[in-house]
Parts: C-alpha cells; sequence; structure tokens
C-alpha cells in the first residue's frame, strides 16, 4: 500500500506522470475522473485524457464522493488514480449552487468539510495504491476576486493535508519530477 501526490502547475506533465506511475506499479488500475465536461473546451480535455490512456484501465467518473468512490475499489493489488483535486474542490465548492462574493469572505458549503475529512480518512487506511493528482496554484499572485482567493487557499490547505497523511508528495515542472517527500519508483 502506497499513497503519492502529484502537484504541478496548468500542463506541467502530472497527469501522465501520475499515469506512468499507476501502470509501473502492474496492479489492476482505476482512473477516478473528477472532472465534469461543462462545456466543449473540458469536453475535449477529457477526451484527450482518455485518448492518452492504454487499455487496461477502469475509469470511473464521480464529481464529489472521492472517499466513499475508493472505498469501493481500494484493496491490495489495486491503484487508483485519482485526477484531479482541484477540479474536486471546484465541484464541492458550487456544489449547493451558491454564488460568492466578489469581495470579502465567505463560507464553503458543508459538503466541502465532510468530503475532505472523508478523503483524508481513507488515505490514512488504503489498502491498495493511491496517487492524487492536484494543480499548485499559489505560486502566482494573490487573484483579485473573493472566490479565486477562496479557491487558491482552499487548495493550498487540501494539498498540505493530503501531502501529510501521504507516503509519497512529488511535484511536476516542465514534465520533470522532483520529490518533496518519500520515493516513488519511476520509470524514465
Amino acid at each position: 500500500m502506497s499513497t503519492t501526490l502529484v502537484l504541478g502547475g496548468a500542463r506541467s506533465g502530472k497527469s501522465l506522470y501520475a499515469e506512468r506511475l499507476a501502470q509501473a506499479s502492474g496492479h489492476e488500475r482505476f482512473y477516478l475522473a473528477t472532472a465534469c465536461a461543462g462545456d466543449a473546451e473540458m469536453a475535449q480535455r477529457i477526451a484527450h485524457h482518455r485518448a492518452r490512456r492504454e487499455h487496461g484501465w477502469t475509469t470511473i467518473e464521480e464529481p464529489i464522493a472521492l472517499a466513499e468512490t475508493i472505498e469501493r475499489h481500494d484493496s491490495a493489488g489495486t491503484v487508483i488514480l485519482i485526477d484531479c483535486l482541484t477540479l474536486w474542490l471546484t465541484n464541492l465548492m458550487f456544489s449547493d449552487g451558491r454564488r460568492y462574493p466578489e469581495t470579502g469572505t465567505a463560507e464553503l458549503p458543508a459538503l466541502f468539510h465532510q468530503q475532505r475529512q472523508a478523503l483524508l480518512d481513507v488515505l490514512a487506511h488504503a489498502r491498495g495504491d493511491i496517487i492524487l493528482v492536484s494543480n499548485e496554484v499559489g505560486m502566482g499572485i494573490v487573484p483579485m476576486g473573493a472566490v479565486s482567493r477562496i479557491f487558491t487557499d482552499e487548495a493550498g490547505r487540501l494539498n498540505q493535508a493530503v501531502a501529510a497523511v501521504c507516503d509519497h508528495a512529488v511535484f511536476i515542472a516542465a514534465g520533470l519530477p522532483l520529490v518533496l517527500k518519500g520515493a516513488p519508483c519511476l520509470p524514465a
């Protein structure tokens, strides 16, 4: 059993790295996709990810209930790749249809706090390998709008919490891995 967080910016190569890591495990592979095809551009991104993956993956689409889905498929001899936590965070932030203010602070839905804790709990007791992909969004300027600041803050907090319970953490930049915690074995 091993848990790995793979972080990186947009188009950094983090998903491809995570897929190669899962492939190298030799285990039965599950791809837990959090994206929802809300428009043509996102549908195209999803299609690109699907086309890139080789045969042998079971794809599960779950925008909200990650912990429950992981528990249902987690067992010795499996690897579950979750792509990605920041899309999941967005899904949770807007799960109740709320509108966030342009300025000031805002409360996140109770579902966010429940699901976040459930994910951390299931990661701590995983029976198979779990690989989580997440965007590192806090390396640039502080966003102007309140909802963007809330998202950036919560993504950073989520990444820190997940990294704390994972065995390994890897940062990807320009397709190259920088090991932050542990040392996951990966083909070149």
